[in-house]
């Protein structure tokens, strides 16, 4: 463990967590390293030309060391490889008429998307708009990390195992007052943001609108339904996308078929993409018997995690750079749904899409790669010979690891059945937690280029710099792109590096 201002003053020299504030950011000092303050002063203090945010939704600590003890302990995940390794708090904030907002510690993926996609906090069901007095009361849009890289002339890219347009990918290209309005027909409770009504329209239809030159994922369900207001009505999004010059793909041949030149949409299944693992499910009381996870479910017309990583870096790449978000969804849902080898399988697929990553900043070492998770969830390893009153209240299910050995794995944070009563019987969707998330910064070198630079500082409050304003762990201010925060500073400048 290094000192807390010695690893402040190396990471600043080595802009090991430099971005264009797309990162949670490695917060609260919590680094370690092999190699040291010595290791990291040697990189350059000039910022990456290409950044890949990697986004495990709902990967907790215990969600990795599920993956990492099913695998066997001694067997080394890509996450290994980063140099650092931080933690972060994920803190939303309430609804309230006017600012002061006050704190709600256990958010959900929609206020820690806006918050690292924005560089400021705001309330739960948002996608990149400030907080107000009311879930269904629109906020102030607040510029994202992709907008930005847009307007320097970088490439971006959008990827993840969820619909495209759910909460973590919605928030680098949408701008709405409630996650749920990801269709033209599914806006009821976004009435004044729809086209007709002179908005934005449907977090779909803003994605195509922004061009993204790489967008991946499930969910075409939403793109398949009709418009309703603006030039485009009476065709659906699919057909909008087409008019604007971008492939449209609909399968793994056809996303190996696709070249660079013209934006692509990708889009692999009508709702969430399919699981990697299956296994047994949750029970009550003891759980299973314990058994292995089936592998590789996935059907073969879809592409991996890691293949759409790879994909869109090669479509991606270009003189300038780019930026690129990779999330791993269905770790979050599986969690939700108690079911062990669903997130455990998602998570080591996940971990393989690091790899490829990290795999290509080999080769291209001015490429910053960041791994984190936007918030943590309920799964709790726990003691496989518990018997009695020494059970988990919650439910279980019994792994057989690849060490032989069996993993228990519980789940209890909904499932209340009333007073003096057993939990339900039937596990209801989990409840995420509000514990820290893990953050890996990995960068080889670095170049004079237009990405912004980002630098820590040891503070770890997040103060506003107006009494409008609630800062996460970036915020951006002006026109200019200058990010800051009382953790990190970010400015404009490239090659330029200062502590906050």
């Amino acid at each position: 463990m290094i000192r807390k201002k010695a690893v402040v003053a190396a990471l600043a020299a080595a802009t090991v967590i430099a971005a264009a504030g797309m990162a949670s950011a490695a917060a609260s000092g919590a680094f370690t390293s092999a190699q040291g303050t010595a290791d990291a002063a040697a990189h350059s203090p000039r910022g990456p030309k290409n950044v890949i945010f990697f986004l495990g939704d709902g990967m907790g600590t215990q969600e990795i060391t599920a993956a990492r003890y099913y695998q066997g302990v001694n067997h080394k995940l890509n996450v290994d490889r980063a140099r650092y390794t931080g933690f972060d708090t994920t803190w939303s904030v309430k609804t309230a008429p006017t600012p002061p907002y006050k704190p709600d510690y256990d958010p959900d993926s929609a206020s820690t998307g806006s918050s690292w996609a924005t560089g400021r906090k705001t309330i739960d069901e948002r996608i990149s708009q400030g907080p107000s007095s009311a879930e269904n009361v629109p906020g102030t849009n607040y510029q994202t990390v992709l907008e930005l890289a847009q307007k320097r002339g970088l490439k971006v890219g959008n990827v993840s195992t969820a619909e495209i347009t759910d909460a973590t990918p919605a928030v680098l290209a949408s701008h709405i007052s409630l996650r749920g309005c990801q269709g033209p027909a599914d806006m009821a409770n976004c009435a004044t943001e729809t086209k007709a009504a002179g908005g934005l329209g449907s977090i779909a239809e803003q994605e195509v609108d922004h061009k993204v030159d790489v967008l991946l994922g499930g969910g075409r369900g939403r793109f398949e339904q009709q418009i309703t207001g603006g030039p485009y009505a009476g065709k659906t999004v699919v057909d909008q996308a087409k008019a604007k010059g971008i492939q449209y793909v609909t399968d793994a041949d056809g996303l190996k078929a696709a070249r660079s030149g013209k934006p692509v949409l990708g889009l692999f299944s009508k709702g969430n993409m399919s699981l990697e693992w299956a296994g047994p499910a949750a029970s009550l009381g003891k759980g299973n018997a314990p058994e292995s996870c089936k592998e590789n479910q996935r059907p073969s017309n879809e592409p991996s995690l890691a293949d759409m990583t790879s994909k869109a870096i090669d479509l991606l790449e270009n003189k300038k750079g780019f930026f690129l978000q990779v999330e791993g969804a269905s770790i979050d849902k599986q969690d939700h749904a108690t079911n062990a080898c669903g997130q455990i399988g998602e998570t080591v697929n996940f971990d393989r899409a690091v790899g490829v990553a990290l795999d290509y900043q080999r080769s291209h070492p001015d490429t910053l790669v960041v791994v984190t998770a936007d918030h943590a969830h309920t799964s709790q390893i726990v003691g496989e010979d518990a018997s009695g009153t020494g059970l988990p209240t919650g439910w279980s299910t019994n792994l057989t690891t690849k060490d032989g050995q069996t993993l228990t794995l519980t789940y209890g944070t909904a499932g209340f059945g009333g007073d003096g009563k057993a939990p339900v019987a039937t596990p209801p969707s989990q409840q995420h937690t509000g514990a820290v998330v893990p953050v890996w910064p990995t960068a080889r070198a670095a170049r004079k280029s237009s990405a912004p630079t980002t630098t820590p500082t040891s503070s770890t409050s997040s103060r506003a710099s107006n009494p409008g304003d609630v800062h996460g762990p970036w915020s951006l201010s002006g026109t200019g792109g200058r990010w800051s925060s009382s953790r990190f500073r970010m400015l404009d400048a490239a090659g330029r590096c200062k502590m906050g």
